[in-house]
């Protein structure tokens, strides 16, 4: 069977190079994996979240956020908040620094984003929702964008109001997680309330949730009607994904996967990159949590190896002992040299 492939949306002036989008993840989408999945064939990518309060932003980790430094555009900035003046003030100082698209937040489900009134919160004042969309929309000149839930509880699926109200307001693009927000990330997405949304308004819509295989993409788009589908943690371990997607909607056939070497080029490539960004000891850290989601994407290893193998990459202290680990680790007779080295998984 072959898969049509779905011409890819406009956001404003700037064309999707292709239907599949990375998803903004607080802690994941930093500058070295948003350009790792773009090469990799994401046709859009969105930055970490960033608080809309500019008195936050002399911290590190508001620095590192916003630093966009030799990305091609269109680079895409997520703003978070409760205030709409302090929002739209947020959009203002981040398009003088370079942002060509503001995304705003009413997605993010996290306890400490949700009881400062943000993220998903906000789905539950639909007047503050209109009043943010409107004073974000006027105060830039730059395409708006929003991703949303679809709604606050079971019993407040208001995911298709908010989005006519985003239309209303001149947002150009609308992401919408197929969850609402009491529910998390558990369970399991559901996607009639994103076809709702997409077959009564105009703008594109991107779909969002468990889109973790390109058979589900495919089934996803063609379920929704979506113009784009958002994958979020089905990247994590797996930044092949965005081509692998792409592949099989051009194709209609699934792509071979990457071979040992890609995958030990792509992962050393993303660790140097880390370094480089963090700077190493910082780096070094922050690198554990992308190995350790390759090691639990490696089919080769139980669960029980999986943390024997995590447990060893986590007590890695210099750049050099985790290049020389991913060395062994990534490699058709990994297992011997790894679990040779008092590991009690063997």
């Amino acid at each position: 069977m072959t898969h049509a492939v779905l011409p890819a949306p406009a956001v404003g002036p700037y064309r999707l190079s292709n239907p599949v989008i990375l998803a903004p993840m607080a802690g994941v989408t930093d500058r070295p994996f948003r350009q790792l999945c773009r090469r990799l064939g994401a046709g859009w990518v969105v930055g970490e979240m960033v608080t809309a309060d500019p008195s936050l932003w002399h911290t590190r980790k508001s620095q590192l956020r916003m630093d966009h430094t030799g990305e091609p555009g269109p680079r895409v900035v997520q703003i978070a908040g409760g205030d709409a003046e302090m929002l739209a003030q947020a959009a203002r100082l981040n398009v003088e620094l370079g942002a060509e698209v503001i995304d705003i937040n009413m997605g993010c489900p996290a306890k400490k984003v949700c009881n400062k009134a943000a993220g998903s919160a906000l789905l539950r004042d639909e007047p503050l929702v209109n009043e943010i969309l409107t004073t974000v929309v006027a105060a830039v000149d730059v395409p708006v964008t929003l991703k949303i839930r679809t709604g606050w509880c079971a019993d407040s699926n208001n995911g298709l109001r908010v989005a006519k109200m985003a239309e209303a307001a001149g947002i150009q693009a609308l992401a919408v997680h197929g969850r609402h927000r009491q529910q998390r990330y558990t369970g399991n997405a559901e996607y009639d309330t994103i076809a709702e949304i997409k077959s009564r308004i105009g703008i594109p819509v991107f779909a969002n949730g468990d889109i973790d295989s390109p058979e589900k993409a495919a089934w996803v788009l063609g379920y929704t009607g979506a113009d784009a589908v958002m994958v979020g943690r089905g990247a994590q371990g797996n930044p092949w994904i965005f081509q692998q997607i792409r592949h099989y909607l051009a194709e209609g056939q699934t792509l071979a996967p990457p071979s040992f070497a890609e995958r030990r080029a792509v992962l050393g490539e993303h660790l140097a990159a880390l370094h480089a960004f963090y700077g190493q000891t910082m780096g070094v850290r922050i690198a554990r949590k992308h190995v350790g989601w390759h090691i639990e994407s490696d089919a080769r290893f139980t669960a029980e190896q999986q943390r024997a193998l995590k447990q060893q990459f986590n007590a890695l202290t210099s750049p050099a002992e985790q290049f020389e680990w991913i060395d062994r680790a990534i490699s058709p007779d990994a297992q011997a040299p790894l679990f040779a080295k008092g590991s009690n998984a063997a």
